[in-house]
């Protein structure tokens, strides 16, 4: 931040907001959300006051955190002003003024009893002001705070967002054995739970910035307090530095390092928050700077490889007082840039291998970094399903960062030398993983397996995903060296952190009896010792995950609420898969509860019991589909789906799937759908599909709008029967919606009553109440005569 600033000023940046950029104008109707917490983490033994900041915040009242260890507390809650309330605060403070000039004229000319009385009135004006500057967030509701704030808000560099105006204060006790790591920080309101974000437990001494430290170098991490006596940073690392970055801001730091520190210093920025909707990049692309005590640049980073938060690894070759300096690469800034930046002789992961091993048995992992004390490490996993872990190493009670490490039921093997090419290839029976490295640029790793005509075979690469630099490239060739097929990228989109997806997967038919070969290397023909992998190479096997999204389902006691379910589907899996709630409490329902088949992403309704719950409620989501004869469950993991840079979107997983049921339906449409499902719509044709309505509700009155239909599907009309059913008439455009396509389609409901016109005046519309979603409709497009689909006849209503 470039302007020093009363410290709960930020609580109302956009007290002068601007709207919402396009990119985010679909968001202000999604409840509350949340877009930055700050400080980002801390120490555990420690207690600290955080700022969250969102939208639509206010009534905040709890706070959820995932692991235990953590106690949090909300201490208010501040929200934009407009201009007209900023102007009003002035007011009262000008006229308390020269209430107080008066009062002073008042006392020359012996006038005490008119003193006294301005004084009394003053007082009062500046009571009221006071109550506006409370609003504020101000933490000096003087004078003085208010014209620094008026100060900070007529900055030109900053610049507020919409999506950023409301900030709750909240204290977080952390306990001294609180569980290290990566923690999801979620916030209750009256309309709901936020989206969650991180939060990182931390085993080191921490530090807030002080503003300004653009050009002076911020010295405040150079001493500690114990037992709140300052004293000398002598063993003062490593330390945490937790800092924001705002527009043209460049944050420096002094420190003191002793000669011969193998110095780690490592950059939380896009780990904290993925993603930033209205930003290019979409995230903090933090820049890094080590400076010498004489003011040379000794180390300089801007990622590491291709993470963009980045690293630095430096010897330290004298004592002194060396400066760190991080900044935006292009010199964005905002509130949501955040920062925490590790410091000291701290241990360090670079890479490991293999990036996986089998599940129940132990696997020895060598790993390559700093400040490391041993060169392997054995790790004797629990898991009995096919997952991923974290991996990391304790040098002298310190605790490395993590690596992800896979675990699958497959046999597996390691990659031998030298198998550059056909003629050395690598024997492999079906199935297998092997692990490997590409060693050396334009390093070739191949393997030889034997097929027969009409065999199916997929390689698949697993080496971006599990934090390899690697950019993989597959081949399948024949004997003869004929490239049957390749594969650079394939795109997994439940790798939500991955935006270049550089791991590759091919699936081919062998078109003869004999030998084949799997080529494994870099596309841009780089290699190392860093540049391990895992190839699956197996006949397929189709499988499925599942995602679902929202992970804070935000719903209404009796109503209905739209979610989103995706499917990846693996080796040429294109079956139906039938979703279910799990040990889920009463009154909770799914409505088009499948994915269908050859669809990757269906919409559907969850209903809610009619009375409103207190805490949110913890549901898990399954889906099962039969494969090969047998019945495959998989579990879905929840994700918050964020935006990239105005465009791209990303699942986002969450630890859970929370439901929040709040208020009650009121009026919500009471139907039954037809008994009949999926709906038979038909091409190029209109369809009716018939509903029964609750006693009590003319059918007449009722509308229905079609939410975010597939392309070609229109509602011609509605046929309401005065007997209690409700016929909605579809229409189906053949040049977009093809027989095949199946989905739910996602109704919103209103009630439109007359409104009887006074005598002489003309009739006014009818008055439009809102009635909610009805539970997601099933459908199929066919193809066939119209006749076929006005079959369904009218359920009895209930």
């Amino acid at each position: 931040m470039n302007q020093p600033m009363p410290s709960r000023l930020a609580l109302c940046l956009a007290a002068l907001a601007c709207a919402i950029p396009p990119a985010l104008a679909g968001q202000a109707d999604q409840g509350p959300q949340i877009f930055y917490i700050y400080p980002a983490g801390a120490q555990r033994g420690t207690t600290l006051e955080v700022t969250v900041g969102g939208q639509n915040l206010a009534g905040t009242s709890e706070v959820y955190i995932t692991g235990g260890g953590i106690e949090a507390a909300v201490l208010r809650h501040a929200r934009p002003l407009s201009q007209q309330q900023l102007q009003a605060a002035e007011m009262k403070l000008r006229e308390a003024g020269e209430l107080m000039s008066r009062r002073q004229a008042a006392l020359k000319e012996g006038s005490e009893g008119e003193a006294n009385m301005l004084s009394l009135q003053a007082a009062e004006m500046m009571e009221s002001f006071e109550v506006v500057a409370a609003k504020l967030g101000l933490d000096d509701p003087s004078p003085a705070g208010f014209a620094a704030f008026r100060r900070y808000i007529s900055n030109p560099k900053r610049q507020p967002n919409a999506q950023l105006s409301d900030t709750v204060t909240l204290r977080l006790t952390l306990a001294s054995n609180a569980q290290l790591g990566e923690r999801q920080l979620r916030l209750k309101t009256p309309t709901g739970v936020t989206n969650p974000l991180y939060f990182q437990v931390g085993q080191y001494r921490e530090y807030k910035e002080r503003e300004p430290n653009d050009q002076t170098p911020d010295t405040g991490a150079l001493a500690f307090k114990l037992d709140g006596i300052d004293l000398p940073d002598l063993e003062g690392l490593p330390v945490v530095l937790n800092g924001q970055i705002m527009p043209g801001d460049v944050d420096r730091f002094r420190l003191h390092i002793p000669k011969g520190t193998r110095l780690v210093v490592a950059v939380s920025a896009r780990r904290l928050i993925p993603y930033l909707a209205d930003a290019v990049p979409g995230w903090f692309q933090a820049t890094l700077r080590v400076l010498d005590p004489k003011g040379r640049e000794v180390a300089y980073s801007d990622d590491f490889r291709f993470d963009p938060d980045p690293v630095v690894y430096y010897e330290v070759p004298q004592s002194g007082d060396y400066t760190l300096e991080i900044a935006d690469s292009i010199y964005r800034g905002r509130e949501d840039f955040v920062y925490r930046i590790i410091v000291g002789e701290v241990p360090f992961i670079t890479s490991i291998f293999p990036l996986g091993g089998p599940l129940g048995a132990k696997s020895t992992i060598e790993v390559k970094g700093w400040n490391l004390l041993a060169p392997e490490l054995t790790l004797d996993p629990q898991a009995k399903e096919p997952t991923i872990i974290p991996v990391s190493v304790t040098a002298r009670k310190r605790v490395s960062n993590s690596l992800p490490f896979a675990l699958d039921a497959l046999p597996e093997c390691i990659e031998k030398e030298p198998n550059d090419d056909a003629a050395s290839a690598q024997p492999l029976k079906l199935p297998a993983i092997v692990n490997g490295r590409v060693d050396r640029p334009g390093d070739w790793d191949v393997f030889r397996v034997e097929g027969r005509a009409g065999d199916e075979v997929v390689a698949e690469v697993r080496a971006r995903r599990l934090e390899s630099p690697l950019d993989s490239l597959l081949k399948l060739t024949d004997a003869t060296g004929k490239i049957l097929a390749v594969n650079d990228d394939h795109e997994d989109r439940t790798a939500a952190f991955t935006t270049h997806h550089a791991d590759s997967f091919l699936l081919a038919k062998l078109p003869a009896d004999g030998a084949y070969y799997i080529h494994v290397g870099d596309t841009q023909r780089k290699g190392g010792p860093a540049y391990a992998y895992r190839v699956r190479i197996s006949p397929p096997q189709p499988d499925f995950d599942l995602r679902v999204a929202p992970c804070s389902l935000n719903a209404r006691g009796g109503a209905n609420t739209p979610m989103t379910v995706y499917a990846r589907r693996k080796d040429g899996f294109t079956g139906d898969i039938t979703l279910s709630l799990k040990d889920a409490p009463g009154g909770f329902a799914l409505g088009g509860a499948w994915v269908p088949a050859g669809q990757d992403e269906v919409r559907l309704t969850l209903a809610a019991p009619p009375s409103a719950g207190g805490a949110p409620i913890a549901l898990r989501l399954e889906g099962r589909a039969r494969i090969g004869g047998k019945e495959v469950c998989r579990t879905a993991i929840p994700a918050h789906d964020m935006m990239q840079a105005f465009a791209y979107r990303h699942l986002v997983p969450a630890r859970e799937w929370l439901v929040t049921v709040s208020g009650g339906s009121g009026g919500a449409l009471r139907v039954q759908l037809p008994k009949e499902l999926p709906a038979k719509l038909v091409a190029g044709a209109t369809a009716s599909v018939v509903f029964a309505v609750a006693k009590g509700t003319d059918p007449r009155e009722v509308r229905l709008e079609l939410s975010d239909p597939p392309k070609g599907i229109a509602i011609k009309e509605l046929a309401p029967d005065p007997a209690g059913s409700l016929a909605m008439l579809v229409t189906v455009d053949a040049k977009e919606a093809k027989p095949g396509l199946k989905g739910n389609l996602i109704l919103s409901a209103a009630l439109e009553t007359p409104v009887k016109a006074e005598a002489g005046q003309p009739q006014p519309p009818p008055r439009r109440t809102a009635l909610g979603t009805l539970p997601a409709l099933p459908f199929e497009v066919v193809a066939g005569p119209p006749a076929t689909a006005a079959a369904a006849q009218p359920p009895a209503a209930k």
